[in-house]
């Protein structure tokens, strides 16, 4: 079944379910927007691990109740911690939080759910919802995931944005234009960005993130802190984003910038409010990356093993380098794609300089 024009059905309330990750929940975004105009009155709910609650929700802001800047799209933010609990099995009090979750999400009659995650926990979260009715893709990433939809719908684009979009038209029943993300903004953590970063000039920064989701994904860190010191020359500002885990990588590209570039961790909400104020983002195909393209950050994206036809940056001005040595694989291998290895220096700072240019044109 494909998305088809008609008349578009009744729904008063939707629930999303996609879980993780930073990057594949912020090209869920559009979707969800896509659904927020097609249904301005419908009560919309995502239910989402709790690590990534702040791309929906601002951390001062409930998770329920009226929208607002704080939280955007959605009236009701279900959050989950599936790794936790998986880690705590038999404690009572897991059970009891499992229980909890999962009946205050039973509680409020969605209509219809989405699954925008194709795995077996997601659609199994999408039944447990109540709802009567589960979109989900005809070919998820799990096959076990389609025993529980009730809808499948046949992805025709290569685009994951583009996916989700269809996915969210079959619901609404039309095709519609794939809008663009639509963020939270935490004063809280403008604040923050502002008062960290204040001896910088926020309207010359460089956001580097040498972290992936595996090695095969990572360029070599030493390369971002030779690219800092190459754009330095042209007044710009080096900030070398790292998350939990990468405090090593991101110390190697600080110490190969020369002091020149700046390594910080950022909340959520924090990293939001930096990519506001980026003029540009380079790295690899990372949550971080689709962040900064989500908010029409121009993007240098460095692609190894990943297909940038599936997984590139969307919806803003971007140069992809990848070497015809790079084949497409999902294996998630340690060891550094050759085809990455070959992206020079050079080349990333050429397509940084070139980007930058096209801003003025």
């Amino acid at each position: 079944m494909s998305p088809v024009n008609g008349p578009t059905p009744n729904f008063e309330r939707i629930v999303i379910v996609r879980l993780s990750s930073m990057g594949d929940i912020v090209q869920a975004l559009p979707a969800a927007a896509m659904l927020r105009e097609a249904f301005p009155h419908a009560t919309l709910g995502w239910v989402i691990e709790d690590r990534w609650a702040e791309l929906l929700c601002a951390l001062s802001t409930p998770r329920a109740g009226a929208r607002s800047p704080q939280r955007p799209l959605v009236h009701r933010v279900h959050a989950v911690n599936l790794k936790e609990w998986r880690r705590s099995l038999l404690s009572n009090h897991t059970w009891e939080r499992v229980a909890a979750g999962l009946s205050d999400l039973r509680a409020h009659h969605y209509d219809v759910a989405i699954d925008l995650q194709g795995a077996a926990r997601s659609a199994i979260l999408a039944r447990w919802s109540g709802a009567p009715t589960i979109y989900g893709a005809t070919q998820p990433r799990e096959n076990l995931a389609s025993m529980w939809y009730s809808r499948r719908i046949l992805n025709e684009r290569t685009h994951v944005v583009e996916q989700y979009g269809e996915l969210a038209q079959a619901l609404i029943g039309r095709s519609r234009a794939i809008p663009d993300a639509v963020l939270p903004c935490d004063p809280a953590a403008e604040e923050a960005v502002e008062r960290r970063f204040r001896k910088l000039d926020l309207e010359q920064i460089v956001v580097l993130n040498p972290g992936a989701g595996w090695g095969a994904k990572q360029w070599p860190a030493e390369r971002y802190g030779e690219v800092a010191k190459e754009l330095v020359r042209h007044g710009l500002h080096a900030i070398i984003n790292f998350g939990p885990h990468e405090e090593a990588l991101a110390k190697i590209a600080a110490d190969a910038s020369g002091g020149v570039a700046h390594a910080t961790s950022l909340s959520v909400g924090e990293l939001i409010a930096l990519m506001r104020r980026a003029r540009l983002f380079i790295g690899g195909d990372t949550g971080p990356m689709h962040l900064a393209a989500a908010l029409r950050v121009p993007v240098v994206a460095l692609f190894g093993p990943t297909d940038p036809a599936r997984n590139g940056p969307y919806h803003t001005r971007n140069i992809v380098l990848r070497n015809p040595m790079s084949a497409t694989s999902l294996s998630h291998r340690m060891q550094p794609d050759e085809g990455l290895l070959a992206i020079t220096v050079e080349e990333v700072t050429a397509a940084a300089l070139r980007l930058l240019e096209r801003g003025h044109d």
